[in-house]
């Protein structure tokens, strides 16, 4: 697929964009090279290759990650923190009414 110096210039109306004629020329040129790029990887024979859930799951078994343990580090300070706000009520700061 390749697209028309008509079809840029709908999509820069489209997108709300003022083009010139180099500008859209370049962006057609820009443009056609990604679509060509899709098509190359169309084209690939991906038979039997799972997809993955992320990046990373490729290599999971192979590499190392370096995660820290999910444990809790700090002590609990709501109390102290919400001792110097204006209003609270049960661990939540009350705030005025900005909507009705």
């Amino acid at each position: 697929m390749s697209l028309t110096l008509s079809d840029v210039e709908r999509i820069a109306k489209l997108a709300q964009l003022e083009m010139d004629g180099a500008h859209m020329a370049t962006a057609l040129k820009e443009l056609n090279l990604i679509f060509a790029l899709a098509e190359q990887m169309q084209a690939v024979d991906t038979t039997g290759v799972e997809p993955l859930s992320q990046p990373l799951a490729a290599v999971l078994g192979k590499l190392p990650l370096r995660l820290r343990d999910d444990v809790v580090t700090e002590e609990n300070r709501r109390d102290d923190y919400q001792a110097v706000a204006p209003k609270t009520q049960d661990g939540l700061y009350l705030v005025p009414q900005v909507l009705d």
